[in-house]
């Protein structure tokens, strides 16, 4: 729960480690930018920008990356979990593998710019702040729940910038088995691993310039190279800087990312690592927003009603590393490691709103300082028994979390009063109403360790056309809280869990595979409460066991090399907890179940397509009292479509047009399905223009996201139980040129 509660985040101590790593960073760019081993300036101009070709594998290595689909904007394959980088008609699981070509040509800033290509996600807030939370299956995935090169906790908690990544690989389902469970209690519908860029086959120098919105203007610089022996090293660094208005009124965001990547490929070794450092500010940030009961009209989709006051800031330094190596031809051992030192800082003033668009408010401070580590290390196995082929996998895995936290409200009874369509300035009230703990020196709240062990085979039968496979991960969770004045210890969580998979993959041809799973989710069973509608709990205190989701799916996958997609059919239950004749126990239950379409590819030599749509049925099968008992779940809307292509023309070579759109249907906004979000559409169009400056590649892009400016709530809570609404992106205006040489 830490991860989406408001209280959030701390002032930034890390200043000299900070300025230590950007200096860090520029020199290396400055070395490579004068490197002999470069390419001549004639190469490099030759190579079309939105083509960078990384060494690819489909041996199931970790740390090289599975080669890109037709059109390049999708992968035909990615990582699942502790069985490593598969094939996707290998895979007994719904996944899309998003590349950098994808991110690079519709000029996305964030994770969540990336997913509104993908007909299974959607985009929420967290609750009470600004954390991308991303809705897959109908379930919410946290951003610091999403893994880093496989790895969880080391990413940035709120938002994570775009020109880190090479891959955004969407997982589709439960995955305590592959990838152990959550840190942060989501991903029961799936989940997200962002790949680190590395350097292509050519070397690379970029430098783009560009203007979003009202005058957020950017620059990045993004430079690669390929050394030593066969070239089997290589190194890419990335800087980027962006400050200005955004399309949100009065809404200014700042924006400064810098990395590092190393990688090395041998005949035996692999390895990769990678440093990153992200500076992440905004001013008057537009909140999320509350209802008291009907749903008030959708302000301008350019409004804010934030106050001026108002901002959310975060500062974080993050590192992961990974290796394998081949101790045989069949052998394959593996051990990777992260770190994350975070600190957040946040001044909030986030509306609940009548039907008539009158708000009230109060300030809300909070702090929070996070040191995580995070380490895997597996063993990989291939052999024979008779006819029977086996790739057996052993793996144990550790995170451990140390949250500093603190906070401060304003007086609840002399609350700001204001409007959705006509917002008043208020003054920036005290907050010293409701304090917990010190906000320039916040006390360790909350400690975490996770840990586990897994083993699996992948059983290969019928010349390799039939794949079974078999698993089992033992999981413990261990957490504890700690008072935020004292530092004294609250509560304690220890539990374990075991939890299993099964899977199966029959080719019946080349181009089509079959599949099925039976896999489960995790996240930890809440604490008995004290009381319960003021009566009090008769097992109060009591740690209930993890609760485990079951899910069920079967689906079809097509490869029709130019073209392919898969179309799938799951359901998931999720336990929940309530009281019942005076005790606290697992009585609840949520069942989504639905129907999943993808499509990508390149049908045409000029045409390139993303796409598919989303039926989902959540409903709750067990509420407290049978009260809700059939109803719809807050915030899972039954309809999602999605279609983004893009045109090559041939009468003008080097102009490429683009369009997307986006459906997204109604959505409840209670448990008792008496109030509910009116459905909306998206339309983004596109262009972009590659020709020669002095002899080098230049590229130029525009696009409009929300072309017809239309004004809707675009989301219904996210954190389970609330129902916060948040309203989409105004008309979006994107300009930016870029340079190879």
């Amino acid at each position: 729960m830490s991860s989406l509660c408001a209280t959030q985040t701390t002032s930034l101590p890390m200043n000299g480690l900070c300025a230590a790593i950007k200096i860090a960073c520029f020199g290396v760019a400055s070395l490579m930018a004068g490197m002999t081993w470069a390419q001549d300036s004639e190469q490099v101009a030759a190579k079309p920008e939105a083509m960078e070709q990384v060494e690819v594998t489909g041996d199931g290595s970790q740390v090289v990356l599975p080669e890109a689909y037709a059109g390049g904007q999708v992968a035909r394959g990615g990582r699942a979990g502790i069985l490593g980088n598969l094939d996707m008609m290998d895979t007994p699981f719904s996944s899309t593998n998003y590349t950098s070509d994808l991110m690079l040509n519709q000029q996305v800033v964030s994770v969540a710019d990336v997913l509104q290509n993908d007909p299974t996600v959607r985009v929420a807030k967290g609750f009470g702040n600004f954390q991308e939370l991303y809705m897959i299956r109908g379930f919410p995935v946290y951003s610091d729940d999403m893994t880093y090169n496989g790895v969880y906790g080391i990413l940035p908690r709120q938002f994570v910038a775009s020109q880190l990544l090479e891959r955004v690989e969407v997982f589709r389902g439960a995955s305590a088995f592959l990838n152990g469970a959550a840190p942060g209690g989501s991903g029961l519908g799936g989940g997200v691993n962002l790949v680190p860029k590395r350097a292509p086959e050519q070397a690379l120098n970029r430098v783009t310039a560009g203007i979003e919105g009202n005058g957020n203007v950017y620059g990045a610089l993004d430079l690669a190279r390929r050394f030593g022996d066969d070239n089997r090293s290589g190194i890419r660094v990335n800087l980027v800087e962006r400050a200005g208005e955004t399309a949100i009124d009065d809404q200014e965001r700042d924006l400064s990312v810098f990395s590092i990547g190393y990688d090395y490929s041998g005949e035996r070794l692999r390895l990769s690592a990678d440093l990153g450092y992200q500076n992440h500010h905004i001013d008057a940030p537009r909140p999320s927003v509350t209802p008291y009961g009907e749903i008030p009209e959708a302000p301008d989709a350019d409004s804010n009603f934030a106050q001026p006051w108002t901002y959310t800031d975060e500062e974080q330094v993050f590192g992961v590393v990974r290796g394998e190596y081949d101790l045989t031809e069949n052998m394959t051992a593996w051990v990777a490691a992260g770190a994350r030192d975070g600190s957040e800082a946040n001044v909030l003033a986030n509306p609940s709103a009548f039907a008539n668009g009158v708000t009230s408010a109060y300030r809300f401070d909070n702090t929070r300082e996070d040191r995580i580590l995070s380490a895997e290390t597996g063993l990989r196995s291939s052999f024979e028994t008779g006819s029977v082929g086996h790739t057996l996998t052993v793996s144990a895995a550790t995170f451990s979390l140390e949250s500093a936290n603190a906070y401060a409200f304003s007086n609840f009874f002399d609350g700001i009063v204001s409007d959705l369509y006509r917002p008043t300035i208020a003054d920036k009230p005290v907050a010293n109403f409701f304090v917990g703990g010190s906000l320039s020196d916040p006390n360790i709240t909350e400690k975490s360790d996770i840990s586990s062990v897994a083993i699996s085979d992948m059983l290969s039968l019928l010349d390799d056309r039939l794949l079974v496979t078999l698993g089992v991960r033992q999981q413990d969770i261990h957490s504890r809280a700690y008072d935020y004045n004292s530092g004294e210890r609250a509560t304690s969580y220890n539990k374990s869990a075991l939890t299993p998979v099964t899977a199966v993959v029959f080719r019946p041809s080349e181009q089509i595979s079959v599949y099925a799973n039976y896999i489960e989710g995790l996240m930890p069973g809440e604490i008995a409460p004290e009381t319960s509608g003021g009566v009090l709990v008769s097992n109060r205190g009591e740690v209930l066991e993890p609760y485990k989701s079951e899910q069920l799916e079967a689906g079809v996958k097509y490869d029709g090399e130019i073209i392919g997609g898969s179309l799938s059919a799951f359901s998931t239950s999720k336990p929940s907890s309530f009281v019942e004749n005076g005790v606290f126990d697992t009585y609840g239950e949520q069942r989504n179940r639905g129907l999943e379409l993808t499509v990508f590819g390149q049908p045409l030599d000029s045409v390139r397509l993303i796409g598919g749509a989303t039926l989902l049925d959540a409903e709750a099968t067990s509420t407290a009292g049978d009260l809700y008992e059939g109803n719809e779940a807050v915030g899972a809307p039954r309809l999602q479509f999605n279609l983004n292509a893009e045109w090559d023309l041939a009468a003008e070579p080097g102009l490429t047009l683009e369009a997307r759109g986006v459906h997204t249907g109604a959505q409840y906004a209670d448990a008792a399905n008496t109030v509910e979000v009116d459905s909306w559409n998206r339309v983004d169009l596109g262009a972009r223009y590659l020709t020669a400056a002095a002899g080098k590649d230049l590229t130029l892009k525009a696009r409009v996201q929300n072309v017809a400016d239309s004004n809707d709530w675009v989301s219904v809570g996210g954190y389970p139980g609330a129902n916060y609404l948040v309203l989409g992106q105004p008309r979006t205006f994107l300009l930016s040129a870029s340079l190879e040489f």
